[in-house]
């Protein structure tokens, strides 16, 4: 391969990378705009959570990650809410939305539980697929981290919203 050719494919490549990187940064610094359906009936969207520090987490009822971290979540939330915290758990749509009410009743989950009833919050999140996974939106709606798994609440996911809140 002559030098000219060489030359071409790493711009080829460079060019492939930089497309990535740009599509990256526009969809982690758009607003998000998402509408959903709270267990209580609460037909509401991403647009009125400006303002606030969010964390929605995806979950599921037969995740034992997810079960496991739920008392961490409720804790989070009681924690940071009078602070304009909110939590959002997002119920997966494979998850039989009997078991969700379930669930969420039986231990008084404080915060907005939503079904997923056709998938759409999860590819509006950028295709979540794996429970639990976790996104931390900003007062602008603009995602700041994504957690695959549990986080580390004691330590950086805290110190996050603690930082966002007093932004």
């Amino acid at each position: 391969m002559n030098g000219f050719a060489m030359g071409r494919r790493v711009l080829a490549i460079m060019l492939g990378i930089a497309l990535v990187a740009g599509a990256a940064y526009v969809f982690l610094s758009r607003p998000l705009k998402v509408a959903y359906v709270t267990l209580d009936g609460e037909a509401t969207s991403t647009r009125c959570l400006r303002g606030k520090v969010v964390y929605v987490v995806f979950w599921a009822t037969s995740c034992a990650t997810c079960i496991k971290e739920m008392p961490d979540l409720v804790k989070t939330y009681e924690r940071h809410a009078p602070r304009g915290f909110e939590l959002i758990a997002v119920a997966m749509a494979y998850d039989p939305p009997e078991y969700v009410a379930n669930y969420t009743r039986k231990h008084g989950l404080p915060f907005k539980v939503v079904l997923d009833k056709d998938g759409s919050i999860a590819a509006a999140f950028g295709g979540v697929n794996l429970t639990p996974t976790a996104v931390l939106i900003d007062k602008r709606r603009r995602i700041l981290s994504r957690f695959v798994g549990e986080p580390d609440f004691g330590g950086s996911l805290h110190a996050a919203i603690e930082r966002e809140l007093a932004s």
